[in-house]
């Protein structure tokens, strides 16, 4: 009897992972890939909830949001190398049982430092997921109209579900307790499992790249070291020492990365690839834009839901244009690029994002009216375009034979500026709001010395101070408000200038295809 069930076991998943049935597969990669996208953003719509039920500080709340990005961020190239040693269907379903038990434990966390602790956790899974998915669709559609139409879906997805996951956080914390935002993923899990084990075919590793486990924990380390002086440095109350100490200690292990990767015959990331103007400015501009998006959906979520009053459903779905615009971005992007080519494109989004941004740091956001709902379409829209001219811009550039590690740069350059962005836009929030709150003088002496540090804090002393807390969340909100202006005007100005940049080093794009092309 056991040998019949292996058999019949054998023959169905070679009848679901048949040539035929290629598109179950991309259902089941995407399906994989929907929960690990929307977790880079679900949250920001919690940080409200997340602060008042955990009594998390501010430097706690940063951290429960980008641990994940940033610790993905390290290891998706570490993954990929050794997902192409063992092969992509075992690692895609190891990561896939990893991130249920991951989101499983994250939604009944007690404590801020074990949710950060269970965010480690689920971006190993994510990490063990994403690498797969590109490999497994490039392998599975060997017609080129047809690779195009599902890379073409996965880009959407991607851009879809970053966007999505505010208005699912929203519409879950409206019915239920904050730890339903990781509880969602177990179900997903539990139907993509069996459908990525019974479609997804087996295929012979092939990869031959040098895996260290030694090299893989510098690179997330000098990583980690790196951000964490970006944050402490923009702290008002910052130990400068300490600041110093952690950037010299991250980029000395990331210069020591880079080093072993130019020395090895077979590295796991092939630094000579950002010789190439395309794939560096691909790079950057995947960072910055990821990273602006982040930080800006992070901001204006604390924005309309401390300052406002907006439910997190609410809210979620005030951020419905900007959802909207980014899935249809992508297959926009697509074609205009086609037509006019990536250096206009490129540069044209990014002015167009940073004149959006610019414009709602001015907005009022007690009273929008449609000019706000205009500039949070534009902005969706400019960004998706964006971050789909990065990812041209980075395949264009990459020969193909260095196409997976291209793929491999592009991810983590996606996931790194979504850490760097919270980080940055979040650590630049809480020092101008901590410059900008006055605490009124009937309540001298009677605040928390940590209440100014961010609104979070502020909300969580001034229920303690009962009907007298009204006084202080009021002076609160005003101080949000400015600062919150004040990020959003910055990131207009970083992303513009990004244009230009853009702009220049692009200037012999279509000359060096053409001569590529042409060899």
């Amino acid at each position: 009897m056991p040998q019949s069930d292996n058999a019949n076991r054998y023959r169905l998943e070679v009848l679901m992972s048949a040539p035929r049935n290629r598109w179950l597969v991309l259902l089941a990669v995407m399906l994989a890939f929907i929960p690990v996208v929307i977790d880079m953003t679900i949250l920001h719509i919690a940080v409200p909830s997340l602060t008042l039920a955990l009594g998390a500080t501010g430097t706690e709340i940063l951290w429960i949001i980008d641990i994940y990005p940033l610790v993905m961020a390290g290891l998706l190239v570490p993954m990929g190398t050794l997902a192409d040693r063992i092969g992509h269907r075992r690692m895609l379903l190891t990561g896939l049982a990893v991130f249920l038990v991951a989101s499983a434990t994250a939604a009944f966390a007690p404590s801020a430092a074990a949710l950060i602790g269970a965010r480690v956790f689920l971006a190993i899974g994510a990490a063990m997921i994403m690498p797969n998915i590109l490999a497994i669709i490039r392998q599975s559609f060997e017609d080129e109209k047809e690779r195009g139409i599902a890379f073409g879906l996965w880009g959407t997805v991607g851009a879809a579900g970053a966007a999505i996951g505010p208005l699912t956080g929203g519409f879950l914390l409206e019915h239920f307790w904050w730890g339903s935002v990781f509880l969602v993923n177990v179900p997903i899990m539990l139907l993509v499992w069996p459908l990525a084990y019974f479609t997804v075919p087996r295929t012979a590793p092939q990869g031959r790249g040098r895996w260290s486990i030694g090299q893989v924990l510098v690179l997330i380390a000098g990583l980690i070291a790196t951000v964490y002086a970006i944050k402490s440095g923009f702290k008002p109350s910052g130990d400068l020492l300490v600041t110093f100490a952690s950037l010299a200690a991250g980029l000395a292990l990331l210069g020591w990365f880079a080093r072993q990767q130019m020395r090895s015959r077979q590295p796991m990331l092939d630094l000579g690839l950002f010789a190439r103007p395309a794939i560096t400015m691909g790079i950057v501009m995947a960072i910055v834009v990821s990273g602006a998006l982040a930080g800006v959906e992070l901001t204006i979520a604390q924005e309309l839901q401390f300052v406002v009053g907006h439910s997190p459903l609410q809210a979620g779905l005030f951020m419905m244009p900007l959802v909207a615009a980014t899935a249809i971005g992508g297959p926009i992007a697509g074609y205009i690029t086609a037509t006019l080519g990536l250096r206009p494109v490129a540069s044209l989004s990014l002015l167009v994002a940073g004149a959006s941004l610019a414009g709602l740091g001015l907005s009022d956001f007690h009273n929008p009216g449609w000019e706000v709902i205009a500039l949070m379409a534009v902005l969706g829209l400019a960004l998706s375009i964006g971050l789909t001219a990065s990812s041209i811009a980075i395949m264009s550039g990459a020969p193909a034979e260095k196409a997976g590690a291209a793929g491999a740069l592009e991810s983590t350059g996606y996931e790194l500026g979504a850490g760097l962005g919270i980080s940055i836009f979040g650590v630049l929030l809480s020092s101008v709001y901590a410059n900008a709150i006055r605490i009124p003088a009937v309540l001298a002496g009677r605040v928390e010395a940590g209440a100014a540090n961010s609104i979070g804090e502020t909300m969580i002393a001034a229920e303690r101070l009962g009907a007298d807390g009204e006084l202080l969340i009021q002076a609160g909100r005003a101080a949000f408000s400015d600062a919150h202006g004040i990020v959003l005007l910055t990131a207009a100005a970083i992303i513009a200038l990004l244009a230009v940049v853009v702009f220049l080093a692009l200037r012999n794009h279509r000359a060096a295809n053409a001569s590529a092309a042409a060899h």
